[in-house]
């Protein structure tokens, strides 16, 4: 007997629904879906914090509602939806109850039935406690305030929990006592709750020997947070410390009780394949420092040649947490789903960086033919070839700023010549650095590591759903073409989104 297909706009309409993160690259997105694609929904709320002297209602109208990116939805939509049936509610997840007051929590109680945490620090190397904050602390908080609402939960994180791989990652991994390195269900070595003490008190620790310091700079004791997150991440095998505190969110959760929840992990989130329209981007995404330094003719690069490029759009990232929170309502989802596409359809790294790189040449109006071609190296070799261009440039800044001496005492034409001959190289020098950093940052996911991320349950998840919601929240992975996404998509929406930004100063998180 065949199973009656799920109806997504009537999960919409009868359900009340709390998001968290909505002012983020994916959030928005996310919420523009909601707004566009079910406009009849029942009710929204929606979590946010204020900031730089801004109300959260002031914050959501310029930095959500003004983005480029829900600024067509809101403005070819209905204006009742937002002023009847989205509430805005001040509040931070890592607070506790998510800053909502006991009056807010009695009001909603009873009505939201779901709760979309997408909320989260996506950053690689913060300050642990800062990972911990937004990626722990805040798990804590969401559950508990699920549990006093009696809302069932919808959680986003990232497949990058999986740690050091080689190879597929399946979906039916257990949650709780995980840790990368794990040899089998009888390795008990690793308890979230017992790593979560250690690493409070470890923090703890770093602040009160700081007190002792006087003469330690906040940025010292940042980099001592950074570098102690770093330090135990490694130790159990994770690739940085953002995926080693998602994972520990993710344990918080499964190993709750008396709660209904699913988690959404999405591989490396990009550029919109259609929603809101194609090549929207936001914010220095994962790959936009690769994609500029490709842009800048970058043709060596230390890669595995075997290893695909684990990457999703973002508006399939959404399509795949409405999916879900709709099965979820329904009592029907699955606890873990993989929001990737290289289990079907897998895109080369050497492919990516080559199409980059004949874009880099016709934007030049240089001849693909007379150019030479992309070089993969060893990290090692990279590294070697790096640190000889770096020392080269430096011996002809110094060359210049002895030339510019020599002009100035002597009295001979050339001072500024030199002058400024030896700022250009200072800054090719500090841009060689920051590439060098970057490219090591990126070698778990370029070079150390081959991840294959299995997706079956988002697959069958969407052929539950009715033609018509299928329509509204599409899951196509296998038909991208990965070459066409790349340049149409990917590196037109990062000049146009994020290289932007970057030039009017702004700078954006590797």
């Amino acid at each position: 007997m065949i199973a009656p297909l799920i109806d997504a706009t009537q999960v919409f309409r009868e359900n009340e629904i709390l998001l968290t993160g909505a002012n983020g690259f994916v959030g928005k997105v996310t919420l523009g879906m909601i707004a566009d694609r079910f406009p009849d929904l029942k009710h929204l709320h929606i979590l946010v914090r204020g900031k730089q002297g801004a109300s959260p209602r002031e914050r959501f109208e310029r930095d959500v509602l003004g983005s480029p990116s829900l600024k067509p939805i809101v403005e070819r939509g209905d204006p009742k939806l937002w002023s009847e049936r989205v509430t805005i509610h001040a509040g931070d997840i890592a607070s506790p109850l998510c800053g909502l007051s006991e009056e807010a929590i009695e009001q909603l109680k009873g009505r939201v039935s779901m709760v979309i945490n997408i909320a989260g620090l996506v950053e690689f190397f913060a300050p642990v406690d800062e990972s911990f904050q937004s990626n722990v602390d805040g798990v804590e908080q969401v559950l508990a305030l699920c549990r006093r609402l009696g809302a069932k939960l919808v959680h986003v994180s990232t497949c990058f929990v999986c740690g050091e791989s080689d190879g597929l990652v399946e979906e039916d991994e257990p949650i709780v006592g995980f840790y990368p390195r794990r040899k089998g269900p009888e390795d008990q070595a690793f308890r979230a709750q017992d790593e979560i003490r250690f690493m409070r008190d470890r923090i703890a620790e770093v602040y009160r020997s700081a007190a002792r310091r006087p003469r330690e700079t906040a940025k010292e004791t940042a980099q001592r947070l950074i570098d102690l997150g770093k330090q135990r991440a490694a130790q159990w095998g994770w690739v940085n410390t953002y995926t080693y505190s998602k994972s520990l969110g993710e344990q918080l959760i499964a190993a709750g009780d008396n709660l209904d929840w699913t988690i959404v992990r999405p591989a490396i989130v990009e550029a919109a394949l259609e929603f809101p329209f194609p090549g929207w981007v936001e914010g220095g995404r994962t790959a936009a420092p690769l994609v500029m330094m490709a842009m800048s003719g970058l043709r060596h690069w230390p890669l595995r040649a075997d290893a695909p490029m684990e990457v999703v759009p973002v508006d399939q990232v959404a399509s795949a947490i409405l999916t879900a929170t709709t099965l979820l309502a329904q009592g029907k989802a699955q606890p873990v789903y993989h929001v990737s596409t290289a289990d079907r359809n897998a895109v080369p790294l050497r492919k990516i960086v080559e199409w980059m790189y004949d874009d880099y040449c016709k934007l030049k109006h240089r001849p693909r033919a007379l150019m030479p071609g992309v070089r993969i190296l060893t990290p090692a070799k990279a590294k070697e070839r790096g640190a000889k261009l770096a020392q080269r440039l430096d011996n002809l800044h110094w060359a210049a700023v002895a030339c510019r001496q020599l002009a100035q005492r002597s009295r001979l034409p050339g001072r500024r010549f030199f002058g400024r001959l030896a700022t250009k190289l200072r800054m090719l020098n500090l841009q060689v650095n920051i590439r060098e950093q970057a490219l090591e940052l990126y070698q778990p996911f370029t070079h150390d590591n081959r991840f294959i991320f299995e997706a079956e349950n988002m697959r069958q998840a969407n052929a539950l759903l009715s033609e018509a919601d299928r329509a509204k929240l599409p899951w196509i992975p296998e038909k991208i073409d990965w070459k066409r996404y790349w340049s149409e998509h990917e590196v037109k929406g990062i000049r146009q989104w994020v290289e932007a930004e970057a030039t009017k100063g702004r700078t954006f998180k590797v």
